[in-house]
Order: structure tokens, then C-alpha cells, then sequence
């Protein structure tokens, strides 16, 4: 019998991905990427430095392109390939990344009067104009709805579906009014590609819905209409107008229509997965099961791990959701992360260009790499973009504490790092300290592929050994594995992980000698976090820059 393989869609900020699987072995016979043609680095940018849009005709014409050309390089990579041999498609993207839609589905932005009118396009993840919009979601929820946000972490984000409505509604009216609703971008390619926009045949992913919607079965899906109609009455009017269910990535939202059939090569009727973000598939090509955390590491990080339906679980304050049938299907999906990480390094090395020109990543690695913890004398917050976990606030910003007059560039590039490293510790601390224990760590994503020096520094913060996964493209990997649970290959997604995913052989463990000066670091970090983080912090600042100065050079003698 031939192979059978499966595709995965991965929709990533700047461009899309398309990968096709062997759904036997996980082994990749083709791949193809394409950056999205509109905007800077396909994001539409705004004199507001906290907006951030995309066009969603990048979406469709991106899908077709790398189908097209990945399916060219299968049939050069293996002899006798046959599109006819894709049973299945999943799909991955970022969010929350909600776009309006008209009545048929169909974005506003296609329309000649909205076309570049921003509010009209996709209002990407990293999005924060909602900021006095999401505060007020999180005042009212705390008043009139906790169970709201108790199962989001405590606190509504800017980044979240509705704050980034009803910004719209507040400073685009003309475009919250022409809307009949908004979908996220997770549903609508799936809807695309299986003719399924229209409002009422939409199927929505629980991924979405779930983590920044603030949907629960326990109260009956999204927020209710009274508790919108308090933010606005055309809010609450909006309610009627989603969905009343969410599903998990074992649904097939239909099959591929004929017209995609034609524009892609690919066989009419193989059934197209629910969507879901590309951190939680990310976290399923990664091998994702109870115990294990999966950090993708990119622009952002998203920290995420599952935990049995049925096992006791508290409500885990500075998360982005506690969801049942996120992740994977029969389990809760938890969800952290930190809203810049190769951001952070890349505003380094490309825009503020120390020494006045732009060094490589490369060489500030080599340099970096020279340093021991503690011999800059320099500690960093790692908020350039704001605080997605523990904190959930996206009016922090970045601060770098140490510096002299002799601070080099790598020691700056070096303490950014660490900066992120003390982040991805306190998310760990905080799942631990709320009862979900922390056993593997599997790392994933550009970061973890390309940069020895931050998988070791982490290694050495956090105290245990960074795994990382055998893909290098972990979120289209899991949508593809979508696809083949959808197509039925495999009866669930435990199988298909263990047949498609694993484990590179190189491991970094942790240096107990760095370790123990990067937890006197820690407690510095701490006390910065903790001040400049918190309103319940009463404490003095006097020491910090002493204690730097005390370990650089102890460091260095």
C-alpha cells in the first residue's frame, strides 16, 4: 500500500508555512514558506506603536502558494509521490488574531470601501490597543462575572478576542457596525478551505474560543449578553451572533471544496482539521503529554501543558487559560508565556545596532558565549513587550540595570537573554507552585534550533536539562498530525505522537556552579519584578545594584 501523508498549515506572523508528513513516521517530504505580501514584514503598522494588523487576502493567496510548492518538493524528494496521496490538513495560527466578517463570512477587508482600512484586516496577536479596553473587561468580570476570569488567569489581556472588539467598536465604529461578526483567524482558514464561512455552518476550535474568548461550557460558551451589553449594548447584541459550540482538534470542520482542489492540486473532500493555535500544535508536534512542559521559543514564548480531564486542578492565578479540549482532546490545556523573547534580542542587534552597525546574531552569540553569569554586572526585564505571564500587563516595558561605562555589547546581548531565562523560570515556579509538576522540559522553534547559548543559559537558570524537539517546524508538524487523526490514520492523538514525533539527541544540562550564581541573580530579578510588577510589593531597592556589583566581581576574581 502507498504512503499516505498529511499536510500542516502554519500560520505564523510574518509568513505561512505548508508541510507534508508521512502520517507512518513523521517523516517531512515537503515544505514551502511564503512572507505574507502586505505590510512591513507582512504586519500593517500604525503611528500607535501597540498596532499591529494583517491583510487576510495574505492568508488565502499564502495557502495556495505553499501547497502548491510543497507538494512540487515531495515530488522531487520522494519517487513516485502522488498528491492523491494527502488524505488530511490541519491548521495552526497565531492569536488572538480576529478579523470582521460580513454576513456570508466574508471579510470586510475584501470589500473596495474597507480595503485599507486597518481596522477592516485581521487584528493580529500582538495587537495591544485594547489595553484600557481589556482593564475594563477585567474591572467588570471582577465584579460581575469571577468565574470569568478565574479560568484565564485572573486578569483579561489586551492580546484577547474581545478587547480588541470592542476597541473597534469604541474608534471604528463604521467598521464594528458593517461587521456581522468576528471570527478568529484559527477558524476562518479551516472555513475557507471547506466552503464552511458562512456564520451559521462555522465550526469554532476550543483553542481559540477557550483561552481568549473566555468560553466555557460551564456557563453556557462565551461570555453572556448582559455582562457585554454592561461594556456596550452592540457588545452584548454581538453575543447572539457566535457560536454556541467550540470543538476540539479531533473535529473535522468539512472537506476541501473543488475550487481549492483546483487552485492547490489537492484531492476534493479530504477532511480539513479544527484550528488551533500554532503554540498549541506547536506543543503536540513537540510530543506534548502530563508532566511535560513544551516551550516554543520565537518571537514569543508560549509555555504549555495538559493535565487530565478529571484531575483535580486549581485555578492557576497569570495564566492565558485553563481550558478543557485545548491542546489535546480529553485534557485541560494550560497555556503561559512571554510576550517578546527573540523580539527582545532582535531590537538589540537590529535596531538599536551597538557600535553602530548591525552586529549578527551569530557573532553577539560567540561573544556572549565568552561570559560567565554574573560577570557583566547587568540584570534585564524581559517586558519590551509587555508582561503575558505572571503578570498579565501589557503597560510594563523593558528595563536593563548595571551598566557602566565599559558595558559591551555582548554583555548586553548576554543579559537579554538571561533577562528571558528568569521569565521562563517564574512561569515554571508558578505552575509548580499551584500543584502541576514540571517533570521534562521540550523546547521547540527558531531559538531553540539555532542558538546553543540560550538553550544553556536556560538550562543552567532554571536548573534542569533543556530537551529539544527532532522537528524544527513543531507547529505545522502537530497541525499535520491533526489532519491525520481527522482522516482517521490514527484512532487518537497519543498514537499519532508517538508514530510522528520525538526527541533530538542533544541535551543541555545544566552547570551547577553557573546555576547557583544565576539563582543569587534570580532574587534580584525577583525583587525587580516584584517592585516594578506588583501593587503588594514593600520592599527596598537599595541593594540591587550593590549585589550586581558584588557578584561581578567575585565573578571575575
Amino acid at each position: 500500500m502507498s504512503a499516505q501523508y498529511t499536510i500542516g498549515l502554519d500560520y505564523g506572523t510574518n509568513s505561512v508555512r505548508a508541510l507534508i508528513v508521512n502520517v507512518a513516521n513523521g517523516q517531512e517530504v515537503g515544505t514551502a514558506v511564503w512572507g505574507y505580501a502586505h505590510g512591513t514584514a507582512g504586519v500593517i503598522l500604525g503611528r500607535d506603536p501597540n498596532l499591529a494588523r494583517q491583510h487576510p487576502a495574505d492568508y488565502l493567496q499564502g495557502a495556495e502558494i505553499t501547497i502548491k510548492a510543497a507538494l512540487a518538493q515531495a515530488g522531487d524528494t520522494v519517487r513516485g509521490f502522488k498528491p492523491e496521496q494527502v488524505i488530511g490538513i490541519g491548521v495552526d495560527t497565531t492569536g488572538s488574531t480576529p478579523l470582521p466578517v460580513d454576513a456570508q463570512g466574508q471579510p470586510l477587508a475584501f470589500q473596495k470601501k474597507f480595503a485599507s482600512n486597518p481596522a477592516a484586516m485581521a487584528w493580529l496577536w500582538k495587537d495591544h490597543t485594547g489595553v484600557e479596553e481589556a482593564a475594563e473587561i477585567t474591572a467588570l468580570a471582577r465584579k460581575m462575572r469571577p468565574q470569568y476570569l478565574a479560568k484565564c488567569g485572573g486578569t483579561y489581556s489586551s492580546e484577547w478576542f474581545f478587547s480588541k472588539i470592542l476597541h473597534c467598536l469604541r474608534t471604528s465604529p463604521e467598521v464594528f457596525n458593517a461587521a456581522h461578526t468576528w471570527v478568529e483567524l484559527a477558524d476562518y482558514v479551516p472555513a475557507a478551505l471547506t466552503g464552511t464561512e458562512a456564520p451559521d455552518k462555522l465550526t469554532v476550535g476550543v483553542c481559540a474560543a477557550g483561552h481568549k474568548a473566555m468560553f466555557n461550557d460551564a456557563w453556557g460558551g462565551y461570555p453572556d449578553a448582559k455582562f457585554l451589553a454592561k461594556l456596550d449594548p452592540k457588545l452584548g447584541a454581538l453575543r447572539a451572533r457566535l457560536r454556541p459550540q467550540a470543538f476540539a482538534v479531533d473535529k473535522s470542520v468539512g472537506g476541501l471544496t473543488e475550487a481549492w482542489a483546483k487552485r492547490t492540486g489537492l484531492p476534493v473532500g479530504i477532511p480539513v482539521a479544527v484550528g488551533a493555535f500554532d503554540a498549541h500544535l506547536g506543543g503536540v508536534g513537540s510530543g506534548i503529554a502530563p508532566g511535560t512542559l513544551v516551550k516554543i521559543i520565537g518571537t514569543s514564548t508560549c509555555d504549555m501543558m495538559v493535565v487530565p480531564v478529571g484531575q483535580k486542578l486549581a485555578d492557576v492565578p497569570g495564566l492565558c487559560g485553563i481550558v478543557p479540549g485545548s491542546i489535546l482532546p480529553g485534557y485541560f490545556g494550560l497555556e503561559a508565556g512571554q510576550s517578546a523573547v527573540g523580539d527582545i534580542f532582535n531590537w538589540w542587534v537590529n535596531y538599536i545596532q551597538p557600535h553602530g552597525e548591525k552586529l549578527s546574531h551569530k557573532a553577539l552569540d560567540e561573544e556572549a558565549m565568552k561570559l560567565q553569569p554574573g560577570e557583566s554586572g547587568l540584570i534585564a526585564l524581559d517586558w519590551n513587550n509587555g508582561n503575558r505571564t505572571i503578570l498579565v500587563d501589557q503597560k510594563l516595558t523593558g528595563l536593563l540595570v548595571g551598566q557602566t561605562l565599559y558595558t559591551t555589547p555582548a554583555e548586553v546581548y548576554r543579559a537579554l537573554i538571561e533577562g528571558t531565562a528568569y521569565g521562563a523560570l517564574t512561569i515554571i515556579n508558578r505552575f509548580e507552585e499551584y500543584g502541576v509538576r514540571v517533570k521534562q522540559i521540550v523546547n521547540c522553534g527558531g531559538i531553540a534550533e539555532k542558538s546553543a547559548i540560550t538553550m544553556q543559559i536556560y538550562a543552567d537558570v532554571t536548573g534542569r536539562p533543556m530537551k529539544i524537539s527532532r522537528s524544527a517546524q513543531t507547529c505545522a508538524l502537530g497541525a499535520a498530525i491533526a489532519g491525520a487523526v481527522v482522516a482517521g490514520a490514527y484512532k487518537n492523538f497519543a498514537a499519532a505522537q508517538k508514530a510522528m514525533t520525538g526527541l533530538k539527541p542533544k541535551v543541555y544540562s545544566p552547570n551547577t556552579k553557573a546555576h547557583a550564581t544565576y539563582m543569587q541573580l534570580y532574587a534580584l530579578y525577583k525583587q525587580l519584578h516584584d517592585a516594578f510588577g506588583t501593587t503588594k510589593w514593600n520592599g527596598n531597592l537599595h541593594g540591587v545594584m550593590k549585589n550586581l556589583i558584588e557578584i561581578r566581581s567575585r565573578v571575575r576574581n
